[in-house]
């Protein structure tokens, strides 16, 4: 199993948040620990983000916890109602759930043991909630922060990989089709979480002027491999669908599409190679005359297997969705190499890529 740095930080907050209640002298320390469980987050922003929000639903719980107690007192039942109020009141707010959680608990442990100065013991539960909260977020600020550039990089990467090793066996009709069907919801799956992992690294922020110009540079560069990853993806899927049909095209149009293919795979791998520094140079001339007779030949066969009665409509018709798909494929690469090649060629004091090599 492995442990990511999410499961260390929320270890560490436990620890420093019960060793701070016990500094402070707030008994007992485990309600801080159970507090800073909750505001352990992915990103820093994310953290901080949460901890505004959490310092609100504290403060709602709290203030509920000890009207209702002062003037109801403390029956189950009044505790039960004191939550939905907090419930109803956070929900309104629109406060993320970990909030609503950690109301609850404020609420629950100032209601939940009566006894002589009550005031004085909410506030002592209060500060140790807070104290939990606190904790967490020095944590998530200051031990091993979220890399979340060089793992959207390898996500991308990686997927990448996935998918255009499917698409080379199945232009060469090596494919076992009941793992391929496996494993496209698998890669839908992934593809998913690396669009929420992006939008974590969109998150976080910068607060000088030349790392936030670079990082908004970076964000249009990786949101292109992603659109370009979700187009290869599309040809697979699609492939998949198709496959019946396309196994029975004329044999030249088969062997032009999987040329046409390895010619955009092998671009593909290129661009990606070069955002990390391992190819130097721009796509060669002939390299790009490749792709772009390819397209014209691709397009020009498809247009004549029909005038020429190749092929019935049904299967024109059928074979249409591959050669679209085909053709976009090649037109996102395309944008994608124009935006790393500005990247690296314009601004290049401040364009930085951060990425690490991996440890595993």
């Amino acid at each position: 199993m492995k442990l990511g740095a999410r499961i260390f930080k929320t270890g560490l907050s436990i620890v420093l948040a019960m060793y701070a209640a016990a500094w402070a002298g707030l008994e007992p320390s485990f309600f801080a620990a159970i507090s800073a469980t909750f505001a352990i987050q992915p990103s820093i922003y994310k953290t901080y983000q949460t901890i505004l929000e959490q310092i609100q639903a504290n403060v709602i719980g709290a203030a509920i916890a000890i009207l209702f107690a002062i003037t109801f007192g403390h029956d189950p039942v009044i505790i039960g109602t004191a939550v939905i109020l907090a419930i109803v009141i956070i929900l309104k707010l629109k406060l993320e759930s970990s909030a609503i959680s950690l109301a609850l608990v404020t609420i629950i442990i100032i209601m939940g043991n009566p006894q002589e100065g009550f005031l004085f013991f909410a506030f002592e539960r209060f500060s140790l909630i807070m104290l939990g909260v606190f904790a967490a977020f020095i944590v998530n600020l200051i031990f091993l922060p979220p890399k979340h550039e060089t793992k959207l990089y390898y996500k991308i990467s990686d997927l990448t990989e996935e998918v255009i090793r499917w698409i080379r066996l199945i232009t060469r009709h090596e494919t076992n089709q009941q793992s391929l069907k496996k494993d496209i919801p698998l890669i839908n799956e992934s593809i998913i979480k690396l669009d929420n992992l992006y939008l974590l690294y969109k998150e976080e922020r910068n607060y000088f002027l030349k790392n936030k110009l670079s990082k908004g540079r970076k964000l249009v560069v990786f949101k292109q491999m992603i659109v370009t990853l979700n187009k290869s993806f599309v040809i697979l899927k699609t492939f998949d669908r198709y496959e019946n049909e396309i196994q029975h095209m004329p044999d030249r149009m088969q062997k032009l599409i999987k040329q046409q293919l390895d010619y955009l795979t092998d671009y593909h791998d290129r661009i990606l190679l070069r955002y990390v520094g391992k190819v130097n140079i721009h796509l060669t001339e002939e390299m790009a005359e490749e792709v772009d007779e390819g397209r014209e030949s691709l397009t020009d066969l498809f247009m004549d297997l029909y005038d020429h009665k190749a092929i019935d409509r049904e299967e024109w018709l059928h074979i249409l969705p591959v050669v679209s798909h085909i053709i976009e494929y090649n037109e996102q690469l395309e944008h994608l190499d124009t935006l790393v090649e500005s990247f690296f060629s314009y601004h290049k004091s401040d364009n930085n890529v951060d990425i690490e090599k991996r440890t595993e």
